[in-house]
């Protein structure tokens, strides 16, 4: 009878180990499941300017991001990692975007959440000037089908973490950052610098 009761509680034993194992699976799948991953969210990759960094695209002519510390003038420490990048835009009305297709597409009517941190740099070769930055995201690459973020614009050198919540209309999976010009009535030299993007996580979900 001991020798039954001693098998019986290490078969429990094992059991319950077992439960807790696939329990620990289970929960980290649907963690997983449950936030859309970027590449390189934190624009990792050698200083260089006009070129935009590993895992993400240009779009259109002359729209590419530079890649810091080190060129024009721009020195800011970086918030996360090595690397950051900066975007302008023009006198002309030409403005800097980029972007990158997600590692799934997001779901519609499906609130997501993420953030991005921004920063501005008082000398970029005579882009100086504050801006903002936009986000949209699309079905197909850079199509900006849906604005999604547009920040204040941002004026301070010290790195600000912006929220981006939203909820798609359809279900796309490109995502578009884009330099936009402020408020004022004329196009002008400005500049925003972008780093240490998050996943994009379902809302409530940490």
């Amino acid at each position: 009878m001991i020798h039954i009761n001693n098998v019986m509680s290490r078969f429990i034993s094992i059991n319950w180990s077992f439960l807790c194992l696939m329990a620990g699976i289970l929960l980290f799948s649907a963690q997983s499941n449950a936030q859309i991953s970027v590449a390189n969210p934190s624009f990792e990759d050698e200083a260089a300017d006009a070129t935009t960094p590993q895992g993400w695209h240009p779009c259109d002519n002359m729209t590419t991001p530079d890649i810091f510390p080190g060129f024009w003038g721009v020195y800011n420490e970086p918030s996360d990692g090595n690397t950051y990048v900066g975007i302008i835009t023009r006198e002309n009305g030409t403005f800097e975007q980029f972007g990158q297709r997600l590692s799934s597409k997001l779901k519609k009517e499906q609130c997501y959440r993420t953030s991005i941190d921004l920063a501005h740099s008082i000398i970029y070769s005579g882009y100086n000037k504050p801006i903002q930055v936009r986000i949209y995201i699309g079905s197909s690459k850079c199509d900006k089908n849906q604005l999604i973020f547009e920040s204040p614009v941002v004026k301070s050198m010290k790195w600000s973490t912006h929220i981006i919540e939203f909820v798609p209309d359809a279900e796309h999976e490109y995502f578009i950052i884009q330099a936009h010009y402020s408020d004022e009535p004329f196009n002008h030299k400005g500049n925003i610098l972008l780093d240490n993007m998050k996943p994009l996580v379902i809302c409530g979900n940490t």
